[in-house]
């Protein structure tokens, strides 16, 4: 009995790491209905970075660079924005109809170098980059990273203005409104890079729940030349997209991880609705 109760926490133990490691430290934004009909339109946003995908369980993601965009193009403010231990959360009054999108854009800079022989590393923004970096620092080696973070809600109907490409990084730009998928039946996607169609850009998508499933249950597609992918969209539920240019280099033996001039990052959480 004692030997069954251990295997089974191990098991559990092994399927929980699995999904910790798969998705370890990611960071999200879910809307607590992405379809509202409602004269006073509200929508309750959770926003974290967590191990487990969609679970309340490491640190709080920062809401500093939050943009909220209107169906109309216009800034929209959170309401009643609160910073926990494990989560921040904001409100947003939906007062016209159409889609909203949240966003949190970032630029990263990370550097390696050398002083007087002396290994140094650094991670910050343009700004401290400038000021922290030496300018005849010796074998710097310098990384800038452009990432997205998105989610979206619609009042009453659907609308595409808050997908206007902006032509810089990696965006995501869908033919089928994320709004709008339902299990069983084909969707469109397309991706951009610097306003560009990405093709050949891999992305996955990873269905909440991984905890209850003891498997990751990950999707992986791959667009083409017109940077679209058409797929059937999987069974309902809340769905976590992700996809990073370039792809990774392949890994040499005895060499640190080769890391490219420029990189990009998507991420975004959507709905996918029963039939």
């Amino acid at each position: 009995m004692l030997i069954t109760k251990v295997r089974k926490s191990l098991m559990v133990l092994a399927l929980a790491g699995l999904a910790m490691n798969a998705h370890a430290h990611r960071g999200w934004m879910v809307p607590s209905s992405t379809m509202v009909e409602s004269k006073d339109a509200w929508v309750t946003v959770d926003a974290a970075v967590s191990d487990g995908l969609f679970e309340i369980d490491h640190q709080p993601l920062r809401l500093d660079l939050l943009q909220i965009t209107g169906p109309d193009g216009a800034t929209v403010a959170p309401a009643n924005v609160l910073t926990g231990r494990l989560r921040s959360v904001f409100d947003v009054k939906l007062e016209k109809p159409g889609t909203y999108k949240a966003a949190i854009v970032s630029q990263t800079v990370m550097a390696s170098y050398k002083v007087n022989g002396e290994q140094k590393r650094f991670r910050g923004n343009e700004e401290t980059f400038k000021k922290d970096v030496p300018a005849d620092a010796q074998e710097l080696k310098v990384t800038r990273t452009a990432g997205r973070l998105e989610t979206f809600f619609s009042n009453g109907e659907t609308s595409t203005a808050v997908f206007k490409p902006t032509g810089a990084g990696l965006e995501f730009v869908p033919v089928t409104h994320p709004n709008d998928l339902h299990a069983g039946e084909k969707a469109t996607w397309r991706f951009l890079i610097d306003g560009k169609p990405a093709a050949n850009l891999a992305f996955s998508l990873v269905p909440g729940g991984v905890r209850y499933r003891g498997v990751l249950g990950e999707i992986r597609q791959t667009t083409d030349a017109k940077g679209e992918i058409t797929f059937t969209v999987p069974a309902a539920g809340m769905y976590y997209l992700s996809s990073s240019w370039p792809a990774a280099a392949p890994a040499v033996a005895g060499q640190p991880p080769a890391m490219p001039e420029r990189r990009m990052t998507y991420a975004a959480s959507v709905e996918v609705l029963p039939q």
